[in-house]
């Protein structure tokens, strides 16, 4: 089976989580039903590109909010470095720690992908767009940090 194989579409059921946020505290995906939720995976916190996503993010949370929406940021780092990239760039929305990849491994969003012209295995930088009852809307694989939120945006219609 490849990773594209593996990967989840629209209308599948997003796949259940509970995870450690940067606080310390156990955060399940279903404390989010009944909500719109968005869900993205990023490879590092305190990395470049990784943190021109999480501003971007920031930056649009009150559109993103306003729209119906919920932002969950989730990788493989430590509680401890979570809290620090969130409180050094002044991020309002919730980082959560996946250490041993297992929900990155439920969505698809660990596998191979091409860096500077190379194959390699890590995380496949994605985003997933979930209705209140935790549907997948909108699954977005190998996603740019650059300009991703705008893009997003006008995907959920938000681009006023």
């Amino acid at each position: 089976m490849t990773d594209t194989d593996a990967r989840l579409t629209a209308g599948a059921p997003a796949p259940e989580f509970t995870l450690t946020d940067q606080d310390g505290n156990s955060v399940s995906l279903s404390d989010f039903r009944g909500q719109k939720t968005i869900v993205y995976f990023y490879p590092e916190a305190d990395t470049p590109g990784c943190t021109t996503e999480a501003c971007d993010f920031r930056d649009n949370i009150n559109s993103l909010k306003s729209g119906g929406y919920q932002v969950l940021g989730i990788s493989r780092d430590a509680p401890a470095k979570l809290k620090k990239f969130q409180h050094e760039q002044n991020l309002n929305f919730p980082l959560l720690s996946d250490p041993d990849k297992s929900v990155h491994n439920a969505y698809a969003a660990w596998g191979e992908k091409s860096l500077y012209g190379k194959i390699v295995t890590g995380v496949i930088r994605s985003t997933f767009v979930l209705d209140e009852d935790g549907t997948i809307t909108l699954p977005l694989y190998n996603v740019k940090a650059t300009g991703h939120v705008a893009s997003l945006r006008k995907k959920l219609k938000l681009d006023s």
